[in-house]
């Protein structure tokens, strides 16, 4: 008669058991939701968007990707606040719901997106990520902002 062996369930089991009974961490705001958004998240996005792309004029033309170590990892930061941003939106206190909480992942999303390509110094795929990142803003805005301030 063979003999079971439940040893290695135990161990499957027990982090799970053990990771479920941790306290929720003790979230502090020092920002409210426009705070959040206007000193953070704009300028973080604002340098994303000002670093991809092609400005056309009568003049020529000006591509606007950084030229410099400097100016890349400008953008690696800002792309890492856009998607920090998003998890901030979705902390106790500033978490408006489920749709909310699906901008804000997209959020993330995006900063992610726009982290990848700004670390791999991809212009192109900084574009897109900027646009992302619009549509984001613009979907939520839509829903929460209209009618309460300028969007």
């Amino acid at each position: 008669m063979k003999k079971a062996v439940f040893f290695p369930a135990v161990l499957v089991l027990f982090p799970a058991v053990c990771h479920a009974q941790e306290p929720a961490p003790p979230f502090k705001a020092f920002t409210d939701v426009i705070q959040t958004m206007e000193w953070i998240l704009e300028p973080a996005a604002e340098v994303i968007w000002g670093s991809a792309g092609t400005i056309i004029t009568a003049q020529g033309s000006q591509e606007l990707a950084p030229t410099s170590d400097e100016g890349w990892q400008e953008v690696v930061q800002a792309a890492a606040l856009v998607a920090e941003t998003g998890n901030l939106l979705m902390i106790p206190g500033r978490n408006a719901g489920p749709d909310w909480q699906g901008y804000a992942q997209d959020l993330v999303d995006a900063g992610a997106t726009a982290l990848s390509a700004a670390q791999a110094r991809d212009s192109d795929a900084l574009f897109d990520a900027g646009g992302q990142i619009y549509q984001v803003c613009l979907a939520c805005h839509t829903q929460y902002m209209a009618g309460s301030r300028d969007n």
